[in-house]
């Protein structure tokens, strides 16, 4: 999960737990709930008219009502609240316009907000999730840096950049869209200047460039760290500039988080998407459905899915899952699969995707310099070694551990956990999982 969103998540987990498994869900315990929820939304630095009127709907929505079959109340009070966070950052997800080409998008926000690294990586995130050509144009004019900056960074993805010797915004905007139609770009993205704080300069500016270059989306960039202050900026921009959607950055950081659960409720403007790292590809789309799972401790499997399919082709993983499905985990399996949770992201944060574990994690160092220290225990086995684990006798894990700078205890335990994975790989296999692993959760699925 976002690192802003922990300290909510674990505040709403904790007094969801408390519910114990009562029948009803009187008035009484209704009251004390809201009243930690509440709480817990505000020291979220969520805006307090969306708050009040959040567990205004979850306590209508509670009172007296029965506990759905099947469902404790604090399972019901998350299904209620999941809804309504939901509904609160939008009820489904909110899709760019896409028009004739080159479809424009003016980015625009205050100085220090990430606007320039958010124009490359909304331009990768285009090429490599929607197929898109796209172009930069420089229209920052205020910021000497700026346009250098994001030449450096369309070098880096290899996206063209259109900039003008100009001081005149409106001119090197319109410019940089003539030159990206001349160049068959599907996409224009026009970064615009910033400002330390909201003036009529730059809105001025802003509102001209926006005329004249005719948006089909503009997209108001917001720093997820500076909270509630997030939201004012919003309506300011709003006011004067009418946006389509919000991109909020930073939500890597550890501020609260309340922005992201109160801009659309208060601007009536989606987030569209969330910047969850500095590196170009951590761009997301904004789901509200799965960040309100994230936030009570749910889990997002579908973003997980997502990222293992974008990180294995599909040859490879049609292979591998045979092999699984025969109770066949070799060494060249267990790299395969290191080298797929890499490709997915920090470790912690592919972890923090499934189910429950977000609140185990807390506190806890993971530190993926342990994948390379894997990556190197396996590759200084032989190609034979891989394919046939049992072979490694005394001798062969102490060539290993030399051979890789670890220990053979290292390698004792790596051979330990590909045998429990084996082991667990076989009852999958045969449709179920092994009682030590279940821990009361139910059988599993298989898959198809």
């Amino acid at each position: 999960m976002h690192a802003v969103f922990d300290a909510l998540a674990n505040r709403l987990q904790d007094v969801i737990g408390d519910l114990g498994r009562r029948t009803r869900l009187d008035e009484e315990t209704v009251t004390r709930v809201t009243r930690e929820i509440r709480l817990a939304l505000l020291e979220a630095d969520v805006d307090f008219s969306v708050v009040k009127n959040l567990v205004d709907a979850v306590r209508a929505r509670s009172v007296d009502h029965d506990v759905l079959k099947g469902l404790e109340p604090g399972q019901q009070v998350v299904k209620l609240v999941h809804e309504e966070l939901t509904t609160l950052m939008g009820a489904s997800d909110s899709k760019l316009v896409f028009g004739r080409p080159p479809t424009v998008i003016l980015l625009c926000g205050l100085q220090g907000s990430g606007k320039t690294t958010t124009a490359a990586k909304l331009a990768l995130h285009l090429r490599k999730h929607e197929g898109k050509a796209p172009a930069l144009v420089a229209a920052d004019l205020q910021r000497p840096a700026a346009i250098d900056q994001l030449e450096q960074l369309g070098r880096q993805l290899q996206v063209p950049v259109y900039r003008t010797e100009t001081s005149d915004a409106v001119h090197a905007a319109k410019e940089g869209i003539e030159r990206a139609t001349a160049d068959g770009r599907d996409v224009a993205i026009v970064d615009t200047a910033g400002r330390l704080q909201i003036d009529e300069a730059l809105m001025d500016e802003l509102e001209h460039v926006r005329d004249a270059v005719k948006p089909l989306n503009v997209l108001l960039v917001l720093d997820a760290m500076t909270g509630q202050e997030a939201v004012n900026v919003a309506t300011a921009f709003q006011e004067r500039i009418s946006f389509d959607g919000v991109v909020l950055t930073k939500l890597d950081g550890d501020a609260r988080g309340g922005a992201a659960l109160s801009v659309k409720a208060v601007t009536g403007r989606p987030v569209k998407f969330a910047s969850i790292g500095e590196q170009l590809d951590q761009l997301e789309v904004f789901h509200p459905e799965r960040m309100a799972s994230r936030i009570l401790g749910m889990g997002d499997v579908l973003t997980l899915i997502e990222k293992a399919e974008q990180a294995v082709e599909e040859d490879e993983r049609d292979a591998m899952e045979q092999r699984l499905l025969q109770g066949q985990f070799t060494f060249d399996d267990f790299l395969a699969s290191t080298r797929m949770l890499k490709k997915m992201g920090p470790l912690k944060g592919v972890m923090k995707l499934m189910p429950g574990m977000g609140r185990q994690l807390d506190g806890l160092e993971i530190d993926d310099r342990q994948m390379a220290r894997v990556e190197a225990i396996v590759l200084s086995m032989t190609p034979h070694e891989r394919r046939v684990p049992h072979l490694i006798n005394g001798p062969r894990r102490r060539r290993i551990a030399q051979g890789s700078g670890t220990t053979i205890e290292d390698v004792n335990r790596l051979l330990q956990a590909r045998k429990q994975m084996e082991k667990v790989m076989k009852s999958i296999g045969k449709g179920k999982l092994p009682p030590e692993l279940v821990g009361g959760a139910g059988a599993s699925r298989r898959r198809r």
